[in-house]
This record gives C-alpha cells, sequence and structure tokens, in this order.
C-alpha cells in the first residue's frame, strides 16, 4: 500500500518541527504574557507527544500475527491515530479556548510583544517545512487527486493525523500573529485572548475530521479504491479465471486482506484446481506486495 510513501519519515519531520517551536513559543509566552502564544506552545507539546504515539502505533503494527491476532496487528496504527486525535481535541483545543476566555476576563497588556512576532514567523516557516515534507510523501500516493478526496480515501491513518496537525498549526500559528499584530496596533490585548480562542475552535475542529476518518477505519474499511480495482484487473487476467463473481477487501494497516470469490476455467482434477488457485495468488502477491492474505473460493455462481 505505501507505494514509496514514508510515513515514518512524514512523522520524525513533523516531531522535530513541532519540539523546536514548542521549546521557542513557551519561551516567547512566558517573556511577553501572550495568551495566544502559549496556546500555541500547548499545542506544539501536544503535537510533539502526538507524533511520539504515532511512532509508537507504527511499531505496535508492525507485529507479527499470533494465535489470538491471526491477521496480525495492523490496525494499531489506527488506536493511536484516534487517541492522538482525542488529545489534539482536549490538550489543544479545550486548553485553547479555556485560556483564551480565562484572559479575556482580566486581559493584561503583551510584554515586548515583537519578541512574539519572531517567534511566530520562526514556527510559520518551520512548520511550512514539515507539512512539505509531509505532503511531499502524500504526493506519492494521491495519484492525481486532490487533496481533500486523497484524506477522504485514503487509508494511511498516520499521514491523515500528521497533515491534519500540520494544516492545523499552521493556521494556528497565522491566528496567533494576526491577534498579536492586532494588540501592538490597537493596544487592546483582548485580541490576543480572541486569537487563543479561534486556535481551540480551529483545532477541534480537525480534531473531528481526523476522529470520523480514522473512526471508520477502525470499523474496518476495504482496500483503496485504486487498489481494489487493480487486485480485480490481476486476478481476472489469470488464465485460470473465467469469471471474478465476488471480491471482499480488508485494510488491515499497511497490509491487506482479500477474499475473492471465482469461476475458474475446468481442470483436470480437485489437484490442479489447488495448484490453479495457488497460481493466481502467486500472482496476485507478486503485483501487490501489500496484498498479505488471499481467501480463494471456487464456485458456479455469486
Amino acid at each position: 500500500m505505501t507505494q514509496g510513501a514514508d510515513s515514518l519519515r512524514s512523522i520524525l519531520y513533523a516531531l522535530a518541527a513541532n519540539v523546536a517551536i514548542a521549546a521557542a513559543k513557551l519561551g516567547g509566552a512566558f517573556y511577553t504574557g501572550s495568551s495566544a502564544m502559549l496556546a500555541e506552545a500547548i499545542h506544539s507539546l501536544a503535537d510533539s507527544g502526538n507524533q511520539l504515539l504515532l511512532l509508537w502505533g507504527l511499531r505496535q503494527s508492525r507485529r507479527p500475527p499470533t494465535p489470538e491476532h491471526p491477521l496480525g496487528h495492523g490496525k494499531a496504527i489506527y488506536f493511536w491515530s484516534f487517541i492522538v486525535a482525542l488529545m489534539l481535541f482536549s490538550m489543544g483545543g479545550l486548553f485553547s479556548i479555556y485560556e483564551g476566555v480565562h484572559r479575556l476576563q482580566g486581559a493584561e497588556g503583551l510584554h515586548d510583544p515583537w519578541v512574539a512576532v519572531a517567534i511566530l514567523a520562526f514556527g510559520i516557516a518551520a512548520e511550512g517545512l514539515s507539512l512539505a515534507g509531509c505532503l511531499k510523501e502524500v504526493a506519492k500516493l494521491r495519484r492525481g487527486r486532490s487533496l481533500w478526496r486523497w484524506f477522504r480515501e485514503t487509508r494511511h491513518s498516520e499521514l491523515i493525523v500528521v497533515v491534519g496537525e500540520d494544516l492545523a498549526a499552521l493556521t494556528g500559528l497565522s491566528f496567533a500573529l494576526l491577534a498579536v499584530l492586532l494588540a501592538i496596533r490597537t493596544g487592546d490585548p483582548s485580541y490576543d485572548a480572541a486569537g487563543s480562542i479561534a486556535i481551540g475552535v480551529l483545532l477541534i475542529l480537525v480534531a473531528l475530521a481526523v476522529a470520523a476518518e480514522v473512526h471508520s477505519l477502525l470499523l474496518g474499511e476495504s482496500a483503496d479504491p485504486a487498489l481494489e480495482r487493480a487486485i480485480r484487473r490481476e486476478l481476472e487476467a489469470c488464465e485460470e479465471v473465467e469469471e471474478v463473481l465476488g471480491l471482499i477487501t480488508q485494510q488491515l494497516g499497511s497490509e491487506v486482506m482479500v477474499a475473492v470469490k471465482a469461476r475458474m476455467r475446468r481442470q483436470a482434477d480437485d489437484l490442479a484446481l489447488i495448484e490453479a488457485i495457488n497460481r493466481c495468488e502467486r500472482r496476485l502477491r507478486s503485483a501487490l506486495p501489500e496484498v498479505r492474505w488471499v481467501f480463494f473460493e471456487p464456485d458456479l455462481r455469486d
């Protein structure tokens, strides 16, 4: 399924950017007293923890099959991706709204706000590089699809999370920068507090969108539509197969399970039929390495 995409590289890009940005934002928030900056610092800290959870999820998903989990542990990455979405909602979104409302009740002026501007500009540059690295990996999977369509159709939950986090972070930083600049321009610190609330709302919306996509994967989705079409083409190209009567696929992390019902061409005997099915399975796995399990049922009708 990877088609050359490197999920690990995308996660490491995001982790490196968020650790550096979080340190800069925390220092800037305590120095300037900026509420929007503090909200963004908490956001970056949460994102750093999220990337560590995704790394753990990738490791767990690569564990081999066991008697208890005969189809492997591929769905572990979906579970940890869902946990990350919950953390983005709670630690990022709800805290930012709370901080903004709290500051609105007793808004204080910013100390040396241009320091905050410089740190936010650095954050935008760093997040932009992280997002560019992630989108470079996503481009290997999109196959001409728009980014939104890829987001809805992809089975790479870890890339869904990283893209969502990076887009939210870049937009949130822009909100924070605008809020600080308005506070400087008008002398009204309530703009800074309002920026924190806007960031919180943004994070909650992104978290809900990511959670909805990952929830669907947790329940069990078929393979990517393009991959499913490729599976059907390979099966129909097998000379031993007269007609593909039914095809069911399920995505299990980076691997795919295939169940196929097919009308086979007449064979000399049962042993020849078994060998014909085995040839079809070998051809399918050779052409599409992401296909790990194949359950083949010869039949006369669907």
